[in-house]
């Protein structure tokens, strides 16, 4: 990778404050992020060059290096071969940076597969769970306790997967490096070591608690507190809460994926709350005051003499609170009902009254028909 003044590349000043660097990083990140500029090796470049520079300058004890001695004396402190992905001090940094902008699993897939510890360490898988919520729960917000299976440090070994009393040995074939080297013409290839799959130790008397892999099966208990004004589709994540890492890698997170259940009354259009209440011709007519269901209690709705069915009344700042604390509104859909049923009496009564309004207490339509009959008389 072509040398270049990690200032420069990210724009910053030679004094520039550590939070400064970590904001020039993540705005280039997001100009140059691979997935973004899908076929353009010159971004893929551009990319690797400023996070090689993020991964400097944010590390104190290499910027100082760089700072006096330039390029040459941060690649002499990687043993003269270079700077390599695998020496990113800063994994899980770089991991929750390209998570907030990304989504997450950029790191592994942009730089190889799942990060390791300079000791062959490998971090812990992330673990999924879907939890059902109920509608006034998601409103509310509510704390749950959950129940998941992981894998945790061995306790007989204490996840180093050899048995009680003994260490880990350094694997003969690579020296305790994890890489072989193999020459091709002009060209060296580093490999991780076969014998010790690149972690450099290898382990002559397994723990037989965990058959020497460091990790056994638990099931634990977690509480989990939901926001109030989350939706279907809403990710919790609790970190390090996934499969344990192994030889000290960190371990990977929890991904809570909510799904609220509908609610029998209410339903959700963004912050807002919709639901319909059905009221009498009577009351819709001459005008009345109902109370109606809100998710903040019952209240008192006026509605005024001549309502149609359909009509929309809001209710301001009556609706779901979201994450940011901003309450939406309550919406009540008015219906009107018919009545069935009639008895002799009741049907008499309605004819009466239709005879005593005629065209007049209808101007809907009044002003239908009128339309008709001038589409009628024009063809």
């Amino acid at each position: 990778m072509a040398q270049d003044d990690y200032y420069h590349l990210l724009g910053l000043a030679r004094t520039a404050a550590p939070e400064d660097v970590k904001k020039a990083f993540r705005k280039m990140a997001v100009k140059y992020h691979p997935d973004k500029n899908q076929g353009d090796k010159q971004a893929e470049e551009m990319f690797k060059r400023i996070s090689e520079a993020y991964e400097v300058l944010s590390d104190p004890d290499k910027r100082r290096l760089y700072d006096q001695y330039g390029a040459e004396g941060v690649k002499q402190a990687f043993g003269g071969r270079g700077f390599q992905w695998t020496d990113f001090t800063h994994a899980d940094e770089f991991s929750d940076i390209f998570e907030s902008m990304f989504g997450g699993g950029l790191f592994e897939s942009f730089f190889g597969g799942t990060r390791r510890t300079r000791d062959g360490g490998q971090r812990g898988s992330d673990l999924r769970l879907d939890l059902e919520l109920d509608f006034m729960d998601a409103v509310k917000g509510v704390e749950r306790q959950i129940e998941i299976s992981k894998h945790v440090h061995c306790s007989d070994c204490g996840g180093s997967g050899s048995a009680p009393g003994t260490k880990p040995a350094v694997c003969r074939h690579c020296g305790g490096a994890g890489q072989v080297r193999m020459s091709q013409g002009f060209f060296t290839i580093a490999q991780p070591c076969p014998v010790c799959r690149g972690a450099g130790r290898v382990i002559e008397k397994p723990c037989r608690a965990c058959e020497g892999s460091g990790l056994v099966a638990q099931r634990k208990k977690l509480k989990v507190k939901i926001p109030a004004g989350v939706d279907t589709g809403a990710r919790l994540k609790v970190s390090g809460e996934g499969e344990a890492g192994t030889r000290g890698a960190p371990a990977g997170n929890l991904y809570v994926i909510l799904h609220v259940r509908a609610h029998d009354v209410f339903q959700r259009d963004g912050d807002n709350i919709v639901c319909e209440v059905p009221i009498s011709f009577p009351h819709a007519a001459l005008g009345c005051d109902i109370e109606v269901p809100t998710v903040h209690g019952p209240m008192l709705l006026k509605v005024p003499p001549g309502t149609q069915s359909g009509k929309l009344f809001r209710m301001k700042g009556k609706g779901m609170r979201n994450l940011e604390g901003y309450l939406g509104d309550h919406f009540v859909r008015v219906l009107v009902e018919t009545p069935t049923n009639l008895n002799r009496e009741q049907s008499e009564l309605l004819q009466h009254f239709a005879a005593a309004c005629g065209e007049t207490a209808h101007p809907q339509s009044q002003s239908f028909f009128e339309k008709v009959a001038r589409l009628f008389s024009k063809s």
